[in-house]
């Protein structure tokens, strides 16, 4: 299975242009997967709630997953890909799965950042994965890298795969976290993160590229600038992912002690 990221300067607004520039990347290149930045059609740093009111849009049947799952088509490939949802009154920092056929999954970003807080409401649906043949896929976007469970709960529905579209600020962070999930769980994590500046409200956002694959052992398979557009793409096995065995004695899934944790989690 060949997965891969996108990681490019979303103009903020300009939905269309953004497509077709996401397009122009992938070019003549294959993935079975591709992962695309959080919020990657709008851009990220709104001013106010007339511009999320008016960028947000319907999932499925908005020009984000339409134009995406053309492209899913058009490529023979499923794509990932963060994306500002309206759904009734409500609106959501959201991520897809798209294929040649539309929808696959869909999720609503649990774990808000800063002022998206502001614009968005939690996220309302469990964390999806979706067998999409070679790979069964989990989502989860930006933020969720720092919650331990977020990965977890993918894990143990079966992901071999986690989509992680982002908006990363925080230099180096989420590129160290995302290495732990993917050891801690033992699974391959995308991490498809933007570049380029935003400072529409008075706080300068500064995108941290460095896009990245990892394999279930934390080696990074291929990794991109800190400020470049660019697509990295690599080879990797799922099965990797289904042999949680980390010594010939510990599995990291069926070692876990759940009873031993409860009181934690409910506190």
């Amino acid at each position: 299975m060949r997965v891969g990221y996108v990681q490019f300067a979303p103009e903020f607004g300009e939905v269309e242009r953004n497509l077709r520039r996401v397009t122009e990347l992938l070019g003549g290149a294959r993935a079975d997967l591709w992962v695309l930045p959080e919020l990657c059609t709008t851009g990220y740093q709104f001013a106010s709630a007339v511009e999320v009111e008016e960028l947000a849009e319907p999932v499925p049947g908005g020009p984000t997953t339409t134009a995406l799952s053309a492209i899913a088509c058009g490529l023979g490939c499923h794509i990932a890909a963060g994306v500002a949802e309206r759904h009734r009154d409500r609106i959501y920092n959201a991520a897809v799965v798209v294929g040649p056929g539309g929808l696959v999954a869909r999720y609503r970003k649990v774990h808000l950042f800063s002022q998206e807080k502001r614009w968005f409401v939690p996220g309302d649906l469990p964390f999806p994965v979706a067998d999409l043949g070679p790979a069964k896929v989990g989502l989860m976007v930006c933020y969720d890298h720092l919650f331990p469970e977020a990965a977890r709960s993918l894990a143990l529905q079966g992901a071999e795969v986690i989509a992680h579209p982002a908006n990363l600020v925080m230099p180096g962070l989420a590129q160290l976290t995302m290495r732990v999930r993917a050891i801690e769980n033992r699974v391959f994590t995308v991490t498809a993160n933007r570049i380029g500046v935003e400072a529409r409200t008075g706080e300068t956002l500064r995108f941290t590229g460095l896009s990245q694959v990892v394999a279930p052992t934390g080696e990074v398979l291929v990794q991109a600038s800190p400020d470049r557009e660019e697509v990295g793409v690599v080879d990797v096995d799922p099965a990797r992912a289904r042999d949680k065995l980390l010594t010939p004695w510990n599995d990291v899934l069926a070692d876990r002690r759940p009873e031993f944790y409860r009181r934690l989690v409910e506190g």
